[in-house]
């Protein structure tokens, strides 16, 4: 009664709203930027299960929006960190972590065990999984989505509403789209959108308000502006996925982002001589890396430069997180050009290894 006091004395909640709470099983994909908020919301408000999936782990660069980590959790999985950090936060509930991926051979499965499905990934592949098995397991999704500045929420599957490939039919091409380790993200916004993420999942358990099912919240922080565009229904989207489900444990991801180019490290190139150093980040992004002959080349207009690449010398290619400068890569192998490699470090790590390579040379 004491911790829950403040959802009991709502008119619009009391204390049945508050045992639909502490009875429903929410799974969340993913404890990153959105995940991070939407976990520490429900597990505040009461909800009785909460899964958690994730397989990757913390890094230094994730603590500037998934804020349930500290410096204390670098190097660890998130679901098993989100997990003790969450119990911290409330004992009464259960915590059920999965440190490990999701894929077509245990998606179905998982989704049986939950009442609703939140979406907190950062790639298209794993949201068609995610919404597809949520069709066929029929579980409500929730969705987020950020991208710079600006968000997007919707409940997809819920009451015979649109689904995710309802709005959108089919994934886009290989790295047409850069996550945020590519353009980045103000900090506060995967906060926002999670915070409304959780708010559509207790509207459902609740049977409270409008639910954003059929619907588009587009919000942007520069702003402050939302829009709600309107999303219909495709049966021959939802059906494709119901029609093929006996097949859906037998597919694999068919069109992740990764590119199999040879990558090598700034480290093992460094001494040597002959070579040609790429930047094919757009011309605005920072670090500009000093102390190192590059070539400016950024990707969106690649094949307009061609004549810049030194065809002598070996070609190391990089951007800021590896994504990008593998995509350059295979372009420039579909044209014969060849001797070229993506350096594994992105901008700022391959101006630290200099900066450790000038002190020794001193």
């Amino acid at each position: 009664m004491s911790r829950y006091n403040r959802h009991i004395i709502l008119s619009e909640i009391g204390q049945t709203g508050q045992n639909k709470i502490s009875n429903a099983k929410v799974l969340v994909i993913g404890a990153g930027g959105l995940g991070c908020p939407v976990l520490q919301y429900l597990t505040a408000a009461g909800v009785g299960t909460i899964g958690i999936i994730d397989f990757d782990v913390v890094e230094l660069s994730n603590l500037q929006r998934q804020v349930l980590f500290g410096k204390s959790s670098l190097g660890k999985n998130k679901a098993m960190v989100a997990k003790q950090r969450l119990e911290d936060l409330n004992d009464s509930i259960s915590i059920i972590s999965y440190a490990e991926k999701l894929t077509h051979q245990n998606a179905i499965n998982l989704f049986n065990q939950y009442d609703i499905i939140v979406d907190g990934t950062d790639n298209f592949e794993t949201r068609y999984l995610v919404n597809d098995a949520c069709i066929i397991t029929n579980k409500p999704l929730v969705f987020g989505a950020i991208y710079k500045f600006e968000g997007q929420v919707s409940v997809f599957n819920y009451n015979n509403g649109p689904s995710y490939r309802c709005l959108f039919p089919n994934p886009p091409k290989k790295d047409a789209v850069p996550n945020c380790s590519e353009i980045g993200v103000l900090g506060v916004l995967p906060g926002i959108i999670g915070s409304m993420e959780a708010n559509e999942v207790l509207k459902i358990i609740l049977n409270l308000g409008d639910v954003l099912s059929g619907k588009l919240l587009c919000y942007n922080a520069q702003t402050s502006k939302t829009s709600i565009l309107k999303i219909n229904r495709n049966e021959k989207s939802i059906n494709s996925v119901l029609n093929n489900k006996e097949n859906f444990h037998k597919k694999e991801m068919d069109f992740n982002c990764k590119i199999e180019v040879e990558e090598v490290s700034i480290t093992s190139i460094l001494s040597k001589e002959n070579i040609q150093f790429i930047d094919v980040r757009e011309a605005n992004e920072q670090p500009k890396v000093e102390n190192l002959e590059v070539t400016y080349m950024p990707l969106s207009a690649l094949k307009n430069n061609i004549d810049k690449i030194d065809l002598k010398k070996e070609k190391y290619l990089f951007c800021q997180s590896g994504i990008r400068s593998k995509k350059a890569v295979s372009i420039l192998k579909a044209l014969k050009i060849e001797n070229c490699f993506s350096l594994k470090e992105g901008a700022f790590d391959i101006i630290k290894h200099i900066k450790e390579q000038h002190k020794i040379s001193l």
